[in-house]
């Protein structure tokens, strides 16, 4: 099958699935998106919503934080995996966004790349899902599945989004980022489908009878 074929079979099979992929993380503005982005760094979504729901109807602004200092931000999130590296982040990011943009998020990979705790995949998901800018962003789970899909032979994330940009036109990239979180957790799970499960799997590779090893990001 080519890559082509398998392209039209993955965007039929989740566009049926997932019309309408929601964000998944709770938020009330771009800065919390961004907070909540920093904040699910080896931690679910689930369990950042549960704590980021008694945050943010009190505080949501970069100012808010700041006036709030590190000790009171860690109480705030310590449920959270790596919780005081996180405050400090949160801390840092909230002060620099007030002193340099005016307590605004700014609209640009290398403004959001250079805030305190902010890395390449952070960035992209605020410019796809805070300011609808075309992004792709590549977690771990989105890098295996590309490669048991075959479209990916890349050793990490940053390969991975170059070839899933290559592979899918633009105008698909926000939306796809969501749908094959989505269906990565429900269909094509880390310990269940193992690449000969699931329907695109199974679809793309119908002789396919051994697990595939994939290369962890």
């Amino acid at each position: 099958m080519s890559e082509a074929e398998k392209v039209k079979i993955i965007l039929k099979t989740l566009n049926k699935i997932y019309p309408k992929p929601p964000i998944p993380l709770k938020h009330r503005n771009t800065f919390t998106l961004l907070i909540s982005v920093l904040l699910s760094a080896q931690c679910t979504d689930v369990n950042v919503n549960n704590v980021t729901k008694n945050i943010y109807p009190k505080y949501n602004r970069p100012e808010h934080f700041v006036s709030l200092g590190r000790k009171k931000i860690e109480r705030l999130i310590k449920s959270i995996g790596i919780f005081r590296v996180k405050a400090k982040s949160v801390y840092n990011l909230s002060k620099t966004l007030v002193e340099k943009y005016k307590g605004k998020v700014p609209k640009s990979f290398e403004e959001l790349e250079a805030l305190p705790g902010v890395g390449h995949k952070t960035a992209s998901v605020v410019m796809a899902q805070g300011f609808g800018h075309p992004s792709f962003p590549v977690d771990t789970h989105i890098h295996r599945l590309a490669q048991r899909w075959g479209l990916t032979s890349g050793k990490n994330v940053i390969q991975t989004e170059k070839d899933l940009k290559r592979v899918f036109p633009i105008k698909y990239w926000n939306k796809l980022h969501l749908q094959i979180i989505f269906y990565g957790r429900e269909y094509c799970k880390a310990r269940e489908c193992y690449g000969i499960s699931c329907k695109i799997c199974t679809t793309c590779y119908p002789s396919r009878k051994k697990p595939i090893i994939t290369k962890k990001a």
